[in-house]
């Protein structure tokens, strides 16, 4: 009897580490879940434990592989959170805590290295030009990238900076943990800005921008293909995770790839839409291209030879989670259908009431970490249905926002779009979603795996036992949303007026928000 071979897929998120065996179907098995801890620091500090990262990854792994004996592991792929650094030492022991994808502390070292005599919205004309020229974009002015993180642990933890050996991306980070060797990925080492991405099958570091930068090439890892095989299973790992030692580790990629590819959007200008801890709309395209004001890009995918329209916005499903904590601090199970129960009791369009989901700042369409969330429009009538709703609309806003910009870049209306993530559970967001954008919204089934699925998929590639090309009909649809064409005319009047609250407040943010 043939024994298909299994991914063993590891998603590590910001609420956690997923894992799960992925067929060559596509079919997700034993998916189990560890919770993580978040650290918010003054001055937009967030950071995580890396060391709790691979408690729970190990702690989850061996319920999976336990529960099901009988399935092969051909191959272990890690996908995770993106835009983070884990300064590592000599022996391979993290330096302190990972400063994640939130933390926006090296903000003024960014505005320092970015900036020049001739500068248009904080960028010297020239440096811009060359950094889009070679890497498709530039590192962003709110400090989020990992490149800032650096920046910022020379100028006030020079003692982490100068015992780091090297610095790595979480999903890298993991690796290194499964295999003992520090290699990035072509696509995970993006947000650095210190690649040349001009041909996406050769990338590797430009001398010039490391120059920009004075960060020194032995700080950085190696660069693969996300295809390609980085090392084994270490004896200690594979102790902890209760595989066989020598079990190969390919390099994978980080979330907002392995989404695109779980979500079966994997031919040009498919687009999908991811509803987690933040947000992202993406489609994959055969061309590097920049929109450096609205912080968007097409930067390497997670298919190897290919770019992926990038953008991020920071609170999406946390603006969901920031509600049930101040509604339900006890925190039962039910909660997240509880809100959706009391969001459905009213009308689209929430009684007038606009809800803005600046929770952390935001970094697409706009980037600018002084905004903040807020109501607007409440009466006396003003029930809290209404603002329930509101918040899931508001998301619903920012994604139209986005969505423009996006469609611009890419050329092409992108319709239908296939939403993955957590946000992707609820069937009113989902038609939500359809009538603010105006979009077919296609539901992704047991979409909180997608990012597993995703880099499955990834792994069944590499194996050979999958080809790009077969990968969209694998992926079941579980409900399609049409727009309203009635709630659709409401949310089109709202949404200008959610665009105006932006114009007429940013501001007043920026007063009240500056970091002393």
């Amino acid at each position: 009897m043939t024994v298909d071979p299994h991914i063993l897929a590891i998603d590590l998120g910001t609420s956690g580490p997923k894992v799960a065996l992925v067929s060559p179907t596509g079919k997700v098995i034993g998916g189990q879940f560890e919770p993580i801890d978040l650290i918010l620091l003054p001055d937009n500090g967030a950071e995580q434990d890396p060391l709790s990262w691979w408690t729970a990854i190990t702690a989850a792994t061996r319920r999976v592989v336990a529960a099901h004996p009988d399935k092969k592991v051909a191959a272990v792929a890690v996908t995770s959170q993106w835009s983070g650094t884990v300064p590592v030492d000599a022996a391979g022991n993290p330096i302190g805590n990972a400063i994640i994808w939130m933390d926006g502390r090296g903000a003024p070292y960014v505005a320092d290295l970015v900036g020049g005599p001739v500068r248009f919205q904080g960028y010297d004309v020239r440096k811009a030009r060359k950094w889009i020229q070679i890497t498709g974009g530039a590192p962003t002015t709110g400090g989020k990238d990992p490149i800032a993180h650096i920046l910022y642990l020379r100028a006030e933890q020079p003692e982490v900076y100068n015992r780091t050996r090297v610095f790595l991306e979480p999903k890298d980070y993991i690796n290194l943990r499964l295999t003992g060797n520090a290699v990035a990925s072509f696509e995970s080492i993006a947000l650095h800005w210190l690649t040349d991405n001009r041909d996406p099958e050769s990338i590797d570091y430009h001398p010039d921008l490391l120059a920009y930068a004075g960060i020194e090439r032995s700080l950085l890892p190696d660069l693969v293909p996300s295809t390609e095989v980085v090392g084994v299973l270490t004896d200690d790992a594979a102790t902890d995770l209760g595989l066989p030692a020598g079990t190969p580790v390919l390099a994978g990629t980080p979330d907002v790839h392995s989404a695109a590819i779980g979500s079966g959007t994997t031919e040009d200008l498919a687009g999908s839409i991811y509803v987690g801890t933040s947000s992202w709309i993406t489609c994959h395209v055969p061309f590097k291209k920049t929109d450096l004001p609205h912080n968007i890009a097409s930067l390497p995918a997670g298919i190897p030879g290919r770019y992926l329209i990038l953008n991020e916005q920071e609170t999406a499903g946390m603006a969901i989670e920031w509600l049930a904590d101040i509604m339900y601090p006890d925190g039962p199970d039910d909660v997240h259908a509880r809100l959706a129960e009391i969001a459905a009791g009213v009308p689209a369009g929430s009684g007038g009431v606009i809800f803005t989901p600046w929770l952390y700042g935001e970094r697409t369409p706009v980037e600018d970490a002084t905004l903040r969330g807020g109501f607007f429009n409440q009466s006396l009538e003003t029930g809290r249905a209404e603002m329930v709703r509101a918040v899931f609309e508001g998301v619903a806003y920012n994604s139209r926002w986005l969505l423009g910009h996006v469609e611009k870049l890419a050329g092409k209306r992108l319709d239908p779009i296939v939403m993955a993530g957590g946000g992707a559970l609820s069937p009113l967001w989902g038609q939500i979603m359809a009538d603010v954008m105006g979009r077919t919204i296609r539901l992704a089934e047991d979409p909180v795996m997608v990012n597993v699925r995703g880099v499955g998929f990834l792994g069944q590639v590499a194996l050979g036992n999958l080809r790009w090309e077969d990968i969209p009909p694998l992926v079941p649809i579980a409900a399609v949303h049409q727009p309203n064409p009635d709630n659709s005319a409401i949310y089109d009047r709202l949404y200008d007026a959610f665009r105006r609250i932006h114009k007429n407040n940013r501001r007043h943010y920026r007063k009240l928000n500056r970091s002393k």
